[in-house]
């Protein structure tokens, strides 16, 4: 470093300090916006937490409402009301809005397989799956108590049943092909750093949707413990409710192999910014200071 004529001259230490230093701010400005360093870290932050578990909490409500309010209205109203179709499209298209308004939040998992899948592909802590499965179950908890308040017990009140004919089984084979699918989906997008963008709620929205077409009649395609055992829980009826619990959750291991085979080993940043969310990291609640 040049000594302009009227700087005084520095000792050794402190010349050394004040280069120290000047690299620091070019390393920092390399970084980009000094806020978006000095935050970079805040996932870690558990004063976030709460605002993830509610997170996931209100996404399931949304997706349990639509799920199991479809065949509970098209029951109260005659069995016409609301077609097939519609019943089965609607879950679809309310994850792919949840993803799109919330997933930077939490990373919108709604969904217990889910959860355990990212955790086992080394993108989201296992310390904090037990804390997301527990908002899951309440979200669909609440959803069911709303929906058998306003228009009362219908139909099969929410459960989800193996199809006229169909073993347990049976739907858990049915149910842990469906959610090996979904949960690919998931990874697959999450892996591109889309699960917090609308390629992730095309692909997997339109994936549910597409599922329940051809899968509803087989096994009602929950590929969700909580959609599932969360009525279930309300009901206090237990009919095949192990088939939605193993199910799903074998299918989503099942899909964790997939991803290792197709992309190798989880944990990049792409991946865990998918399953955990951008908050605090990315952004931060409340205004920025101007650097």
């Amino acid at each position: 470093m040049t000594r302009q004529p009227d700087e005084p001259a520095l000792p050794p230490p402190e010349q050394s300090r004040r280069e120290a230093a000047r690299h620091a701010g070019l390393a920092l400005q390399a970084f980009g916006h000094p806020n978006s360093v000095a935050r970079q870290f805040d996932f870690w932050d558990d004063s976030y937490e709460a605002r993830r578990l509610f997170s996931e909490l209100l996404g399931t409500f949304f997706l349990v409402l639509v799920a199991v309010g479809g065949g509970m209205v098209n029951a109260r109203f005659g069995g016409h009301a609301v077609p097939f179709v519609a019943q089965v499209v609607a879950p679809g298209l309310m994850v792919a809005a949840i993803i799109l308004f919330m997933g930077t939040v939490s990373g919108a998992h709604l969904n217990p397989a889910v959860s355990v899948a990212f955790a086992a592909r080394g993108d989201f802590p296992w310390k904090r799956v037990p804390a997301y499965i527990a908002a899951q179950f309440v979200g669909a908890v609440l959803a069911t108590l709303l929906l058998w308040a306003l228009i009362g017990r219908q139909g099969s009140a929410g459960l989800t049943l193996p199809g006229h004919g169909i073993s347990a089984g049976v739907a858990l084979v049915w149910e842990l092909v469906l959610t090996a699918g979904l949960v690919s989906v998931i990874l697959g997008t999450a892996s591109g750093a889309q699960q917090i963008g609308p390629l992730a709620a095309i692909g997997v929205g339109s994936y549910i949707a597409l599922a329940g077409l051809w899968g509803a009649p087989v096994s009602g395609a929950s590929m969700n413990p909580a959609r599932s055992l969360g009525p279930a829980l309300v009901l206090d009826d237990w009919t095949a409710w192990w088939a939605y619990l193993a199910g799903p959750a074998a299918g989503g291991l099942v899909a964790v192999a997939f991803a290792y085979v197709l992309r190798g080993r989880g944990g990049g940043r792409s991946g865990m910014a998918a399953a955990q969310g951008t908050i605090g990291v990315e952004w931060r609640p409340g205004p920025h200071p101007r650097d």
